[in-house]
């Protein structure tokens, strides 16, 4: 390698990272990142000077967009005035920010147990599940994802857990659920079925031994993959008729990203947590939130609640997450997700008709995924499902072209995610279609 003198800047923090630090589910050899200067509203600057355009939010968690100092002035505030404390301790912070949750969470969901990020989340939600119920058995979807602890990446069916099969937690139930672009036998029988299969998985497991049912409010990662119309309202019943709980993981589509505040709002249910973080403070800090209901909680009134993290209730992190919850209202944010959803689905329409390679498009506020296929007819997937490296050619092609036209967004198996910040305009949402067409010629190219 060159003496660090004769690089650039960019290239010596490539090589520094890449020869210090380790990358998220990626081969550590061949890692090909950009190194970030700053980054403004939905756009990322490099030290070259490109601009970026970030049309998948980060990891679909910037809602609010990068660089909004409202946040940095909330937190600057709160470290001037007490920087950390024992969560035994409290906080003004700390009880305007529970306070406020109660007040946007639907039902009785009023008492927040903060933590630090969406997998701990679940794994308190998980841990309090089996206390409060008694029971053990965990259900939830095989296309989920939960989170990279080992009990929510065991309790998700997310392939990236099989590597640590051997060592996966316990008394997880997975069940398959159909979504309607790949269902075959009429989409009047695909409510009908997957409300009768979870029945019949409940029945076989017993459900005296199931304390929870552990679903995304949308879908994510997985692919944006709709419930069935009506299905959450099935299993809501399913749960009340067997004293099951329900669990929402609102991580990815909480705070306006479908839309409304969570996803689980556009199915009419209320459950009985909510887990949270990714949106809570928008990826400015670290945080997360287990969102309880007054039932639950009132079993611990006078009986130890057996559930701590040494940077619970942060009081750095609870500015951060007050804050933005403040720009979610001022801004109307909420509204406008939906607002431009209906606009993207319009223009994504339209790429359909100019693009044989787009199968569907699946989408919910600006939660949103594009899925890749070889032939319309068939809808054999342009990647399958855990496509190893052979499979992804095509798709490593098209996720290269969209990054060489200046645009940063999920490209995963045969699915290409749109998910901008919510503050994003319609001339942006035009500038990120017109590169995503533009790569979908390479797709194109592959159809038979």
């Amino acid at each position: 390698m060159l003496p660090s003198q004769t690089l650039s800047l960019a290239t010596e923090i490539i090589n520094d990272a890449q020869e210090y630090t380790l990358f998220s589910w990626s081969k550590q050899k061949g890692t090909n990142p950009i190194a970030i200067k700053h980054a403004e509203g939905v756009y990322l600057y490099d030290y070259d000077g490109n601009r970026i355009l970030d049309f998948s939010s980060g990891l679909i968690n910037l809602n609010i967009g990068h660089g909004n100092q409202r946040i940095t002035e909330a937190v600057v505030k709160q470290m001037k005035e007490v920087a950390y404390v024992s969560p035994s301790c409290v906080t003004k912070v700390r009880a305007d920010l529970g306070k406020k949750l109660a007040e946007i969470c639907p039902g009785d969901l009023n008492k927040s147990f903060f933590t630090l990020c969406g997998a701990t989340s679940n794994e308190n939600a998980i841990k309090l599940a089996r206390l409060y119920t008694g029971r053990h058995k965990i259900i939830t979807r095989y296309q989920s994802y939960h989170g990279a602890t080992m009990g929510a990446i065991s309790a998700g069916g997310d392939p990236r857990r099989i590597p640590v099969d051997v060592n996966q937690a316990p008394n997880f139930v997975h069940f398959d659920l159909p979504y309607l672009y790949r269902w075959e036998y009429g989409a009047e029988n695909l409510l009908k079925e997957s409300v009768a299969q979870l029945e019949r998985i409940i029945a076989y497991e017993g459900p005296h031994t199931i304390a929870a049912i552990l679903l995304e409010g949308e879908s994510g990662t997985s692919g944006c993959l709709k419930y069935p119309i009506g299905f959450l309202k099935a299993v809501r019943e399913i749960t009340q008729k067997h004293g099951i709980l329900l669990i929402m993981d609102e991580v990815m589509s909480g705070f306006g990203r479908t839309g409304k505040w969570f996803g689980f709002q556009n199915h009419d249910v209320v459950p009985d947590m909510i887990v949270m973080a990714k949106g809570l403070t928008c990826g400015y800090l670290p945080f997360g939130c287990l969102q309880v209901s007054e039932k639950i909680a009132a079993k611990y009134n006078d009986a130890v609640l057996p559930l701590g993290l040494t940077y619970s209730a942060h009081p750095v992190c609870c500015a951060a997450a007050l804050e933005t919850i403040k720009i979610y209202e001022e801004e109307n944010l909420i509204d406008r997700a939906a607002e431009m959803g209906k606009y993207m689905e319009q223009k994504v329409a339209e790429l359909m008709k100019k693009h044989p390679s787009i199968g569907d498009f699946r989408n919910t506020g600006l939660l949103g995924c594009i899925e890749l296929v070889k032939n319309r007819k068939t809808k054999e997937p342009l990647a399958p499902f855990n496509a190893n490296a052979e499979e992804m050619t095509v798709m490593n092609k098209v996720a290269a072209k969209i990054k060489k036209l200046g645009m940063y967004t999920f490209v995963r198996w045969n699915f290409i995610f749109v998910a901008p910040p919510l503050i994003v305009t319609k001339e942006q949402i035009d500038e990120g279609l017109e590169i995503i067409s533009e790569a979908l010629s390479i797709a194109d190219e592959s159809i038979a």
